[in-house]
């Protein structure tokens, strides 16, 4: 035997049955982290989008440097709101605070919006689903609610609540629900007979069915929802918060362009949209861990 092929040997232990027969099993090898390939995975997902900001960059920086132009260049940008980029987490006051502490505030109210947006969509679109007169009787005042846009919501909840804070949390949840009632009602309705056929034999009750069966089935139906309703929530809140005031994100961007803060501006959309791209990949990740957990059960 080679000194190669004793490097590559396959530990083989044996196994006596019962009628005597010996049987050998191969044990596989542990396996090892593989660093290449992590790191190759990385530049696959990191580069690109790196060299494209770049590009983008360059780009912005080359027509906005022209005279004449309406638009600060990046180079101006990091010169103007250099405190705003460096130092998130600053509190030198109530309205003299960093973005990272805006956009908490803004995150808190998406929280209280979303999240109850999330347990009573969940519940009609499961109404919905299950019933063929919920569908009938509510499914077209939803298509008809679910096209107002969120701002024509906000006068209402202001008159309602007589406060810009639970205003901006109703214009949140009115706006997130709808993706969230409708993706779940397909995904009930899409649940095979074979699983209501063994909740009928396991004589399951409704409570039973709806978390054991229901749920669990049209678990990829929901998350998808849940993501696209975290999208307009976020959406939202930062529209919302123009007009109601307060130390959000959104006040921000509103009370900068007043002051003429253009620099200010794009960094506070650069915050917006990172912000939003966690929100959705946090929801992307839950989903999959629910659907594998339920998939594995």
């Amino acid at each position: 035997m080679t000194a190669t092929a004793r490097k590559t040997e396959v530990p083989i232990t044996t196994l006596t049955t019962g009628g005597g027969t010996v049987v050998q099993m191969v044990k596989r090898p542990a396996r090892k982290l593989d660093l290449s390939r992590i790191g190759a995975g990385m530049a696959r997902n990191v580069v690109p989008p790196l060299v494209v900001a770049a590009l983008l960059l360059a780009l912005w920086q080359l027509t906005c440097s022209q005279a004449g132009s309406s638009l600060p260049p990046p180079s101006q940008v990091w010169i103007d709101s250099f405190d705003l980029i460096a130092y998130p987490f600053f509190n030198y006051g109530s309205q003299d605070i960093g973005l990272a502490w805006r956009v908490l505030v803004s995150l808190e109210r998406v929280a209280i919006g979303f999240g109850l947006a999330a347990i009573v969509g969940v519940l009609l679109g499961a109404v919905v689903g299950q019933s063929v007169w919920a569908l009938r009787g509510l499914d077209p005042i939803f298509q008809i609610l679910r096209t107002v846009p969120p701002l024509a919501w906000l006068p209402l909840s202001l008159a309602a609540f007589q406060d810009s804070n639970p205003s901006a949390i109703f214009v949140i949840f009115i706006t997130s629900i709808w993706p969230v009632i409708i993706n779940t009602a397909v995904g009930v309705r899409n649940i095979p007979d074979d699983y209501r056929n063994i909740a009928r034999v396991l004589r399951l009750n409704p409570l039973e069915f709806f978390a054991r069966i229901m749920v669990p089935a049209a678990a990829p139906y929901i998350f998808t929802g849940l993501r696209i309703g975290v999208g307009l929530s976020w959406l939202a809140i930062v529209a919302a918060e123009m007009l109601t005031g307060g130390v959000g994100i959104g006040f921000f961007i509103w009370d900068a362009w007043n002051s003429s803060r253009l620099s200010d501006i794009i960094v506070a959309l650069a915050y917006i949209g990172v912000t939003g791209f966690v929100l959705d990949k946090l929801v992307a990740l839950l989903g999959s861990v629910v659907t594998r957990g339920t998939a594995a059960n």
